[in-house]
């Protein structure tokens, strides 16, 4: 407990000491001289003014926009705490501008929005857009998650991705894609129990469905979603199994994860025991991802099964599924060819991208982060680390290059990226 505390108190320390906060804005352009401030604001501001007022691509040009994102939230679901308001949220969203910028060199504004209603959101969104290459939704609550991105999407012409749904997705299925690879199992025979169905539950499931996942079992509160089950929104529906499949009095979480061969936790802390465990088919997989508490703790897991593989959502475990490996090198993909979506294809190719970083021999430079002697592609390393330096230039070109190869670029792929093999476009699975 103690422990804890101290470590309560070190984060508000780390947010309070001067500058307070943990994002700024800095000028890139000198402002020494009159002649510097006559170029950046009056009167020489006003050529490129005119230059977009004719031509808005011009705006890519002259401004910030090609490599500024919009972090936003209307605090109705952050971390696990829950509807704590915009407000209050503004600490995340200034943590996610840092590793945009730390590690894909994207730089982000944070706005958090009080609205009324799902309308007013999206109003709200829609008419700040301009100023953006790309927004990332955050900690917004399920259903209206969806609706948001859905509209959002529908409504502008730059990528808009809720990384809570996606970016949790994009991760989980990388790192199953491997663990099935190890246990010898495939996507399509395995029976898939993914317990909560929120923004990443659902998304997960609807990302699997596109790899090919065939048995895809969706558990909520209620127990087992099947057809005609009340409480039962339409995105639930999506997964909902026929009724005459299973029997409704015997539809808990221990019945779907009779011969299961992969548990997804998305959902609460200890909600998971080692007799449903036990009850798996040989060779399980493990994700619980409930943070920071697991939906069944890594040392009773393994102590009960020895021949799983496990991965949760914490840094002092193996296979930590953790956003950071995908959203800023998405973005950066997508903002070096001016996407004006991040669609499925997009997100298929950083899942194969990211799998693929993992099998391949680590470089020294990840042993060294992580003061490791030896790291290779196995039970306990199925994900890459999100200091392996590769990610900023292998997932970033597998996703410039899947939006070249859908029709929604509007750039070239960069010269920077030319000399990467498309290693993502191996078989892995």
């Amino acid at each position: 407990m103690a422990e804890q505390a101290t470590l309560k108190q070190q984060a508000l320390d780390y947010h309070a000491c001067a500058p307070v906060g943990k994002i700024a804005v800095n000028a890139t352009k000198p402002c020494d001289t009159q002649q510097d401030l006559s170029l950046a604001y009056t009167p020489g501001v006003a050529e490129p003014v005119r230059k977009i007022a004719a031509c808005p691509e011009d705006a890519y040009r002259y401004t910030s926009k090609g490599n500024l994102v919009a972090v936003i939230t209307d605090g109705s679901a952050v971390l696990g705490l829950g509807n704590v308001g915009a407000l209050a949220g503004k600490p995340v969203m200034e943590g996610k501008g840092v590793l945009f910028k730390r590690f894909a060199n994207i730089d982000v504004f944070d706005i958090e929005v009080e609205a009324s209603s799902v309308a007013q959101f999206i109003e709200t969104v829609t008419h700040i857009a301009p100023t953006f290459g790309g927004i990332n939704l955050e900690d917004i609550a399920a259903p209206h998650c969806f609706e948001i991105e859905k509209a959002l999407i529908e409504q502008l012409n730059i990528p808009v991705f809720h990384d809570d749904q996606h970016g949790t997705a994009i991760i989980v299925c990388a790192g199953l894609l491997n663990a099935l690879r190890i246990q010898g199992k495939t996507l399509a025979e395995a029976k898939i129990v993914c317990l909560g169905a929120g923004a990443a539950g659902i998304s997960s499931a609807r990302l699997l469905r596109l790899l090919g996942a065939q048995q895809i079992m969706l558990v909520d509160r209620k127990g087992i979603v099947y057809q005609g089950r009340e409480g039962v929104n339409k995105y639930k529906a999506e997964f909902a199994v026929p009724a005459e499949s299973i029997d409704p009095q015997h539809s808990s979480l221990a019945d779907a994860m009779q011969d299961a061969d992969i548990f997804i936790g998305v959902s609460g802390a200890n909600l998971v025991d080692t007799s449903m465990l036990q009850s798996m088919a040989k060779k399980p997989i493990v994700f619980a991802l409930s943070n920071p508490d697991p939906e069944i703790s890594p040392h009773l897991a393994l102590a009960c099964r020895d021949d799983m593989i496990m991965a949760t959502g914490r840094s002092d475990y193996p296979n930590q599924v953790n956003n950071v490996l995908g959203f800023p090198f998405i973005f950066r993909g997508a903002l070096d060819v001016r996407a004006t979506i991040i669609n499925d294809e997009m997100k298929i190719a950083a899942v194969k991208a990211l799998a693929q970083i993992a099998r391949l021999p680590t470089p020294n430079a990840v042993l060294q982060a992580y003061q490791l002697t030896e790291l290779k592609f196995g039970k306990e390393y199925i994900i890459p680390k999100p200091f392996d330096p590769r990610l900023a230039d292998i997932v970033p070109a597998a996703v410039a290059f899947a939006a070249q190869q859908s029709g929604v670029a509007s750039q070239k792929i960069p010269e920077k990226y030319q000399h990467i093999e498309h290693i993502w476009e191996q078989e892995i699975s």
